[in-house]
């Protein structure tokens, strides 16, 4: 910008998404105010496996965080693309946590109402099922065959549990989370 001073510049950076990440992140991880210290030199980037096959570039995300660039960062179905493997945290040279700060702004976006379509069905089965992959008939019968019993012995073997499991997810609010990404999920 022509005329604007740094300072002038970084005055105009809205440091409110900045500091909910950190603050946030804080309450799960160590060090997530290091996300500040970000030179933007690509070492998570390159290292990303992710990266190589999808449109996920972790520094972008990282510089949206910095930026205070909360709609960007969170509105972005590819800061789903991330595996969490932690290579990129691994070969960071200024020991950022970028893997947490991913993983922070994931729940940012969960609990803004933002949620892939695939997240809101697999909670919807655990909350419906007590387990993300319900059995079937089919998955039974193949069971048997191999001779084990028909039901593994997950909730679906405890039906019991399934009560406590919804207790659970009702308790620590997951039910009403799940129940409000799910109107905002476009099908």
């Amino acid at each position: 910008m022509i005329g604007v001073s740094s300072s002038q510049l970084i005055k105009k950076f809205d440091t409110d998404f900045t500091n909910e990440v950190i603050e946030y992140g804080s309450k799960f991880f160590e060090d997530v105010e290091n996300v500040r210290s970000c030179i933007q030199c690509a070492t998570c980037t390159g290292s990303c496996p992710s990266g190589r096959e999808t449109a996920w570039r972790v520094r972008k995300l990282i510089r949206q965080v910095q930026l205070g660039l909360k709609n960007a960062a969170i509105k972005n179905d590819v800061i789903w693309d991330c595996t969490t493997c932690f290579s990129c945290q691994e070969r960071c040279p200024r020991l950022i946590p970028v893997t947490d700060v991913v993983r922070t702004v994931r729940n940012i976006a969960v609990r803004n109402g933002i949620m892939l379509p695939r997240h809101v069905q697999v909670a919807g089965l655990l909350i419906k099922y007590g387990h993300a992959v319900p059995i079937n008939d089919e998955t039974k019968a193949v069971r048997k065959e191999i001779g084990l019993s028909e039901l593994p012995p997950t909730v679906h073997s405890f039906p019991d549990a399934l009560g406590e499991v919804k207790k659970l997810l009702d308790g620590t609010g997951f039910t009403k989370l799940i129940e409000e990404a799910s109107k905002g999920v476009q099908k």
